[in-house]
């Protein structure tokens, strides 16, 4: 097995008797996880490879702001301590910690009935309420880790990383398929950036606590209901109503770049409620994402930056949907905020 963490060291800090399988889960793109059989039961192990979320410190931060949400009722699986109290095991250099196993399957968008989208936004809408209750006083600027800037993206760079990132496709080979959808995809949103490029938003609205990095990987259903929200590595204070956007765009995307607005408009509602959220704060909200995925190329970047095509799948609807929605903008709209 790949990257075998040490389960010997790992479980004498527990009280979690001993390994008898331990199997790699595929899915997470920044950290490494592992389904975890043991004597005493099935575990969730995590790996914390991600070097911007590795800080032991930080992780037991995070760890202590899930169990206050749990007592609040809201669905997580906090980490469990070890036998020394603590829910971070450092070993060789590396933070781990281990989680009960939660039984559940992940549900996109297009296996949510439109009752079910008003529960997943009433969620997310008491995940940032209780975070108001549980966590410090927001601070007014964000971590530098933050992984969505407070600035919007200034076109101009974005104009030369296109050119940078036209250049790398000219110079892969084999030149394939995904190159030229690259290919394709860079010149038309050069073109569209062109005609939009006076329309930059101004910084951020409110803020407040948020998940981070709320999307169908990182929410486990048993039945119909959701079981457990996951992986809370970019709990972080930010414009919170962005975080609402940003998970729809993931949630309720089709695979040929559309979004499901009858759905978006189900879930938003119930998300507005749930979080004290106005309509105009949503409105901006969805200014301020479509401009980002309108500038964003993280996917481009990974592929002929660092080598990684774990994001490759995602591209051809992703991309697709920017085209879209820039086309569809006043109706997107008004999803959110009617």
């Amino acid at each position: 097995m790949p990257h075998a963490p040490p389960l010997r060291a790992l479980l004498r800090q527990y009280a979690a008797g001993s390994a008898l399988t331990c199997e790699p889960v595929d899915q997470g793109l920044l950290n490494r996880g592992y389904r975890l059989c043991t004597t005493r039961g099935r575990y969730f192990l995590k790996h914390h490879f991600d070097p911007d979320t590795a800080d032991p410190a930080a992780i037991a931060r995070r760890h202590r702001a899930t169990q206050r949400l749990a007592d609040l009722g809201v669905p997580v699986a906090p980490a469990l301590p070890g036998l020394d109290g603590r829910t971070v095991a450092v070993v060789g250099g590396h933070a781990y910690a281990l989680y009960p196993w939660i039984d559940g399957r992940h549900r996109h968008g297009g296996q949510l009935t439109t009752g079910q989208c008003a529960r997943l936004g009433a969620l997310l809408g008491a995940v940032h309420a209780c975070l108001e209750r549980v966590m410090p006083p927001k601070a007014r600027t964000r971590p530098a880790t933050s992984p969505h800037p407070v600035e919007s993206a200034d076109p101009a760079d974005t104009f030369s990383l296109i050119d940078d990132l036209l250049g790398q496709v000219r110079r892969h080979r084999p030149f394939d398929a995904f190159d030229a959808l690259a290919r394709h995809r860079l010149l038309e949103r050069r073109t569209l950036l062109e005609q939009h490029a006076d329309r930059r938003p101004p910084p951020g609205g409110p803020v407040g606590w948020v998940h981070g990095d709320f999307h169908p990987f990182n929410l486990l259903y048993k039945g119909d209901s959701p079981a457990a929200i996951v992986d809370w590595d970019r709990l972080g204070v930010q414009p919170r109503a962005e975080e609402a956007v940003r998970a729809a765009a993931i949630f309720f995307v089709r695979p040929a770049g559309t979004l499901d607005l009858p759905k978006i408009k189900a879930y938003a509602r119930a998300y507005r409620r749930a979080a004290g959220v106005t309509p105009s704060e949503l409105a901006a909200a969805v200014h301020r994402v479509w401009w980002e995925r309108l500038n964003d190329f993280w996917m481009l970047r990974w592929h002929y930056e660092r080598g990684d095509r774990r994001a490759d799948p995602q591209f051809p609807a992703a991309s697709a949907l920017v085209v879209w929605w820039t086309r569809e903008y006043e109706a997107v709209c008004g999803a959110f905020a009617d």
